[in-house]
């Protein structure tokens, strides 16, 4: 068994080494493996109520990258030598309201919840939609509801990838109606399934970063005794 304090401190170096990479490598590129572990750390993530209201779609064709780079600032520099390229995607009202299809087959199909077990389950989720979270008014706040469960995955993934030594950015800059009728013309949102949550870039740095800074510890933590 590997020595706990070892672990401990290979965890916060990894979060020491992760960073905004703002310039990629295009010369070097993630093996196989090592990328497929990045992305099953997404889809082993968390999510509320289990829904895993998420699509990762891997962008290697250098025709759809060109056009997101053309489409979104914030991946003007960074796609082109980026080794991997990932949109999240988070699914909208249509598949996460309470009495969806994509519910109903999640539940019973992939997870094998039994019938008067999941049927208890929708009604808890229906109050939690209806009232906890005020979630049914208007189209967005479910996907926005969603949205934010995707950002669990994303973060699993940038910390995996740095325990491995591959680098990462995350993306929020572009116009979201563009960019949602560009991956909707590439047939990418299912007939309204999904619209775009975050886009992040992998692969591995050109020259290092300033060191990290961060708010002092005491600063971002309150303890209540």
């Amino acid at each position: 068994m590997r020595d706990n304090e070892v672990l401990k401190e290979e965890i916060l170096s990894a979060y020491h080494f992760r960073h905004a990479t703002k310039e990629f490598n295009p010369n070097k590129k993630i093996p196989e493996g090592d990328f497929r572990l990045i992305l099953e750390t997404g889809r082993l993530s968390p999510s509320s109520f289990g829904f895993e209201p998420w699509r990762f779609v891997v962008v290697q064709n250098e025709e759809l990258r060109d056009k997101i780079k053309n489409t979104s600032w914030g991946a003007f520099g960074k796609l082109p030598e980026a080794s991997h390229f990932v949109l999240i995607l988070a699914r909208t009202k249509k598949d996460t309201r309470y009495d969806s299809e994509y519910l109903q087959d999640h539940f019973k199909n992939k997870l094998g919840m039994p019938e008067e077990f999941m049927s208890n389950y929708l009604k808890r989720i229906e109050e939690f939609q209806k009232s906890d979270f005020n979630l049914l008014d208007g189209d967005r706040p479910l996907f926005d509801w969603a949205c934010k469960q995707s950002y669990i995955a994303l973060g699993n993934m940038m910390t995996a990838a740095a325990q491995i030594g591959i680098d990462s950015c995350p993306i929020e800059g572009f116009d979201i109606e563009k960019m949602n009728n560009l991956l909707n013309d590439e047939g990418l949102l299912e007939e309204g399934s999904f619209g775009l949550s975050v886009m992040v870039a992998f692969g591995y740095r050109v020259k290092e970063p300033r060191a990290k800074t961060r708010r002092p510890f005491d600063d971002v933590v309150k303890w209540i005794d």
